[in-house]
């Protein structure tokens, strides 16, 4: 089975965007846009920068798709159970009179 090996230059171009998304979230949490709109600014930005190191730190670029896929859907899986428990105990509160609701 033969492996992709990235070049130092795509490695490179990476963390300078990296980097530069960062500097534009510190920069954008300055700015008031609103509390709605300021938190979907940084969940776009921390979702181009989550895909950014999935795909080339990770090397999910050069994988199967099939893989990827199954390891993806398996992590949503396992979010959906855990925020379903979560929510299981959260709106269950005020029924048997749990202080914290």
């Amino acid at each position: 089975m033969s492996e992709h090996v990235s070049s130092m230059k795509t490695y490179l171009v990476v963390w300078i965007a990296l980097m530069l998304l960062m500097a534009l979230t510190v920069f954008l949490s300055t700015v008031p846009m609103g509390t709605a709109m300021n938190t979907l600014v940084a969940l776009i930005i921390a979702a181009i920068k989550a895909t950014l190191v999935l795909l080339f730190f990770m090397h999910l670029k050069y994988e199967s798709y099939k893989l990827s896929a199954v390891v993806f859907g398996a992590g949503l899986f396992w979010l959906v159970i855990l925020f379903g428990l979560n929510l299981t105990d959260y709106l269950t509160r005020a029924r048997i009179g749990v202080p914290g609701h």
